[in-house]
């Protein structure tokens, strides 16, 4: 009895002992994480937003296409299945988000991109595909932010001067109060819709941000993207797509500066418990865990290949997240941008999908 004591206290030290090691030290790497969830309708291309119901777990896509009748509103059940799909014409759509004060699916139309509008609309949750879609705002084209100034190691500096880019807004987050936050990709801005489920329509839009760290010149041509508040509201995290960094805004004194660098093509971002900046790097096909101090814990999932049907295996070119208790699910964008036909596998991508991530039980 002696011995197995001492033996179980070993083991115990070395458990601990590995632990910590992993806590400290170790990143979780799952290439494999990525489950297929649900398959987009034939025809239906490039879904892009994504948003989630928390108590119904009902999972909503929008998609960013172009041509006639080519961008739809879908609403999936959770186990993957098709409810309802809801007909927005030529105009692509990115960020959605669910508000909980009036249960309604907020959604960022790029019409600028084809001619029309860019604007925040509306739709009831539990959308068929003739319920009413209501315009909220549109977004004001305010220009280009000012340059933007990076040093050199060898003591020189660049400057970065952006055009007068169309509206383009991108991701959208709620604050507790029921305030929307909205990023501008193009015009480098984060924008505001103060009580956006009770303001009159057209609703006023204010600027809360207009910087050029939200403005990129960089690959794919996307600056100010995904959104997350911190827990008490303070803070807003923001994705820079094309210069591959997290950036973080502090809504009280508007200072901004950059938390992560280096993340290849941060797209959709999401808050898990309040510690982890989950990131969609939708170049580097992966989803990636990232701490309060800016440093990458895990990363899960990868491109895997294109099954028989013509769709993804793992991730291509995730675009957006969110989180629905411990999973993640992810719109596969699979958006060739390169000018060289060819070289890219979305190009070769059929059907189109969604993807299921379970969260390791280590970061919960």
């Amino acid at each position: 009895m002696k011995n197995f004591s001492i033996w179980a206290l070993i083991v115990s030290l070395v458990v601990v002992s590995f632990s910590r090691s992993w806590a400290n030290d170790e990143i979780i790497v799952k290439p494999d994480a990525a489950r297929q969830f649900a398959v987009l309708p034939d025809g239906v291309r490039f879904p892009e937003g994504i948003a989630a119901n928390p108590k119904t777990e009902e999972i909503y896509v929008a998609t960013f296409d172009f041509g006639p009748n080519s961008n739809k509103l879908l609403r999936f059940n959770k186990d993957g299945q098709l409810f309802a799909q809801r007909d927005f014409g030529g105009t692509p759509l990115l960020g959605l988000r669910f508000n909980p004060w009036d249960k309604k699916i907020y959604i960022a139309n790029v019409g600028a991109l084809v001619g029309a509008a860019s604007k925040i609309q509306r739709i009831a949750a539990d959308f068929t595909d003739s319920t009413p879609i209501e315009d909220v705002a549109l977004i004001p084209s305010i220009g280009p932010p000012l340059e933007r100034v990076v040093g050199n190691p060898d003591g020189s500096q660049d400057t970065i001067f952006f055009g007068n880019n169309a509206p383009a807004p991108n991701a959208l987050t709620f604050d507790h109060h029921g305030n929307l936050y909205i990023s501008d990709s193009f015009q480098g801005a984060i924008f505001r819709i103060d009580n956006a489920n009770r303001c009159p329509t057209p609703c006023d839009v204010a600027t809360v941000k207009h910087d050029g760290l939200l403005a990129t010149a960089g690959f794919p041509p996307f600056g100010a993207n995904g959104l997350a508040l911190s827990r008490d509201g303070t803070l807003l995290f923001i994705a820079n797509t094309g210069d591959d960094r997290i950036l973080r805004l502090d809504l009280k004194t508007k200072e901004i500066s950059v938390l992560v660098e280096s993340i290849n093509g941060a797209d959709g971002i999401a808050l898990y418990k309040g510690k982890f900046i989950v990131v969609a790097a939708n170049q580097g096909d992966q989803v990636l865990f990232v701490d309060e101090s800016g440093r990458v814990v895990a990363k899960l999932g990868e491109f895997l290949g294109i099954r028989y049907d013509g769709s993804p295996r793992g991730l291509l070119f995730p675009a957006s997240l969110v989180i629905v208790d411990d999973k993640i699910f992810v719109t596969n964008l699979a958006l060739a941008l390169t000018m060289t036909q060819g070289d890219e596998p979305e190009e070769e991508v059929t059907r189109y999908t969604i993807s299921q991530i379970e969260i390791p039980k280590h970061l919960h």
